[in-house]
């Protein structure tokens, strides 16, 4: 059998069908019927590429007016949410002292927001508890992307234009 060509069989036989593949079948009608199995789906990623596009601008503009870093990660805290909190803060570099970071483990229902030393400053605990009641809200709506961008913007306002030295 050459490229392209057919298996012959007889009407209403299963057959492996060089163009179909095993599983199809011609109906008494001369229809061909394909019997395929159904392949599970992955985990798709969390946002589409307009919210990953709003939430970046959103990072970068609070980071610009306030001089401060801002980072958001979202994923599994683990048995201590504020441990590991904190282990992805101090993992962010030497510029930690000067940033902050909101943490949701949307599996957990938690969120985390840690400053650095120089943050904290700038951007009091009452600030982020704003900012975490805003996101809670948010999310009960189904809205993470909106929650996220919403906090990112309670913070700058708290903290403020960036000094020019």
């Amino acid at each position: 059998m050459g490229a392209g060509s057919t298996v012959h069989h007889e009407v209403g036989e299963l057959a492996e069908d060089v163009e179909h593949g095993y599983g199809a079948v011609v109906t008494n009608s001369g229809r061909i019927s394909i019997a395929r199995a159904k392949e599970e789906e992955g985990p798709g990623l969390p946002f589409t590429p307009v919210q990953l596009t709003r939430l970046d601008e959103a990072l970068t503009l609070s980071a610009r007016a306030t001089g401060l870093g801002f980072s958001v990660y979202l994923g599994d805290l683990g048995a201590d949410p504020r441990e590991r909190a904190e282990e992805l803060h101090t993992s962010i570099d030497a510029g930690s002292s000067e940033s902050i970071l909101i943490a949701v483990s949307p599996g957990e229902r938690r969120v985390e927001i840690v400053t650095g030393e120089e943050a904290a400053r700038r951007v009091a605990d009452r600030g982020c508890n704003l900012a975490i009641m805003s996101m809670v809200a948010s999310f009960k709506e189904g809205d993470l992307i909106g929650g996220l961008v919403s906090a990112l913007r309670m913070l700058s306002d708290q903290a403020g234009f960036a000094h020019k030295r």
